[in-house]
């Protein structure tokens, strides 16, 4: 799976966002997973790829799974996790908590980052654009 380009998309008051259908189209079937991204965005994965992610994590040696630093991003990364269901229009519903964590309004931008795709708040995303090019 490889995800490309940049798509402005609206979100509904309750959180309800149509993905591109090239999205759509990578993600194989009517369900994605969600989780929360460094730079205060949120990060989509299809769900074989984000299941063989999650199991590199896990594999981890049992004298290395206590340590703080990997607990904590574990703790963060499993508990922000949710898997989420395309309706028949190509609209899934972000959890409110995903959407206030990444500042999600009205607008946003779905990026595609090669192995997964982004969602960011339109202002934060043109934001990190302009600080990243100059």
């Amino acid at each position: 799976m490889v995800y490309y380009g940049e798509y402005e998309v609206s979100l509904t008051a309750g959180g309800r966002v149509a993905l591109p259908k090239k999205i759509r189209d990578s993600l194989n079937n009517k369900e994605f997973v969600i989780t929360k991204g460094s730079g205060k965005c949120l990060l989509g994965y299809d769900t074989k790829s984000w299941e063989k992610q999650a199991n590199q994590l896990l594999n981890i040696p049992i004298l290395e799974r206590d340590n703080p630093e990997n607990l904590k991003k574990r703790r963060i990364l499993f508990s922000s996790t949710v898997y989420l269901e395309i309706d028949d229009q190509g609209r899934a519903v972000l959890p409110k908590n995903l959407r206030e964590f990444a500042a999600l309004s009205k607008k946003a931008v779905i990026a595609g980052i090669g192995d997964h795709f982004e969602i960011w708040d339109k202002n934060r995303w043109e934001e990190y654009l302009n600080k990243v090019k100059s």
